[in-house]
């Protein structure tokens, strides 16, 4: 009677320990990082440990890890009725935020997004429409 309790509890624990340990799936997020205005105001310590300034590109500087970059731009363009504004924007990927300054030295919130090789256009939360260039 232990011979077959044997032979049929032995196999079990052959196939149960030669199990391959499952690798550990991490959970998908839905989760996509929005740049606000207020993002320029600070590096965060996680950020300045990948800060990079290069003088030969267009940006400020750029933190973060290969694919993974957040570039910083001074702007220059205009706003819908044609006067001049400038401010600083930071951009991942294709859209990012920043801060511009208008004719009267007013600061304004703006959503950007790429368009072309250095041209970007912005939206504030009022509606106004800016095209803009990176420096």
């Amino acid at each position: 009677m232990t011979k077959k309790l044997l032979f049929i509890f032995l196999p079990f624990c052959f196939l149960t320990s030669c199990k391959k340990e499952q690798p550990k799936i991490q959970p998908q997020t839905f989760f996509k990082e929005v740049i606000t205005p207020d993002d320029i105001k600070t590096i965060t310590p996680e950020e300045a440990k990948t800060y990079h300034k290069d003088l030969k590109h267009k940006y400020e500087y750029r933190t973060g890890t290969y694919g993974n970059y957040k570039y910083n731009y001074m702007v220059n363009g205009l706003d819908q009725e044609g006067d001049s504004v400038s401010g600083i924007i930071n951009i991942k990927g294709k859209y990012g935020a920043g801060i511009i300054i208008n004719k009267d030295k007013e600061t304004i919130d703006i959503k950007v997004e790429w368009m072309d090789y250095g041209k970007l256009k912005g939206n504030d939360d009022e509606g106004n429409h800016y095209q803009l260039e990176a420096d």
